[in-house]
């Protein structure tokens, strides 16, 4: 819940390696799978099962495994009340959407934004941010312990910070995982991207994924 220390939270950060140590070893190795060359997709050596989950989209309709199934899907936690990080990212990720968009929209590569902060944000909330940086943006968010099983399914972490003594109840961030998980055509967690962003390469790698999918 969120009343755990941050130290905590950095901690378990740590050890997972924002996803990316802890994925390495549940699958073991470090050689990616056959497949087209990447520039910044990190493929695991196998992609893994998630456990099942329930998000509840900005249109109202629940989010479970089956309805990413068919894309590749970048998945970023994050929130709105976000003055840096989030923005940032959306805006990136939304220059690699721009450079896919040819792709036929039933395999086209999907992002997923996952909101962490359900006591400010309202599903309704959450899909004008996502669509103010791109249309085709999905939005998310469920109850704190359903977000917490989802994000530590994808090695991830997240945590309420007050901003201080004496700040009222609701002025507060959320520190959160930055890097993003990378889902297969079957839903599974098959990799990531660490930071800093590259758009283009992004788009190269998810375009290039897609077509090696489709073959």
């Amino acid at each position: 819940m969120f009343n755990r220390s941050f130290l905590i939270v950095l901690v378990i950060a740590l050890a997972a390696g924002l996803g990316l140590v802890a994925s390495q070893r549940w699958f073991g190795g470090d050689a990616a799978p056959a497949g087209p060359e990447l520039e910044t997709v990190r493929l695991f050596p196998q992609p893994r099962e998630l456990p099942p989950f329930a998000l509840q989209q900005s249109d109202g309709t629940q989010l479970v495994p089956g309805e990413l199934h068919g894309h590749w899907t970048l998945v970023f936690l994050g929130f709105t009340h976000c003055p840096d990080v989030c923005p940032t990212t959306l805006a990136e990720l939304a220059q690699a959407q721009k450079q896919w968009e040819p792709l036929p929209e039933a395999q086209r590569p999907r992002v997923l934004f996952v909101s962490v902060d359900p006591e400010r944000d309202s599903p309704d909330r959450i899909g004008e941010y996502a669509a103010f940086f791109h249309r085709d943006t999905l939005a998310a968010t469920a109850d704190i312990p359903a977000l917490e099983a989802f994000a530590r399914s994808l090695s991830m972490v997240f945590m309420k910070v007050p901003l201080g003594d004496g700040a009222p109840a609701d002025q507060y961030t959320i520190d959160h995982s930055s890097a993003l998980a990378l889902l297969d055509p079957e839903g599974r967690m098959a990799g990531v991207v660490q930071g800093p962003l590259d758009p283009a390469a992004i788009a190269a790698d998810l375009t290039a994924l897609t077509g090696a999918a489709l073959r």
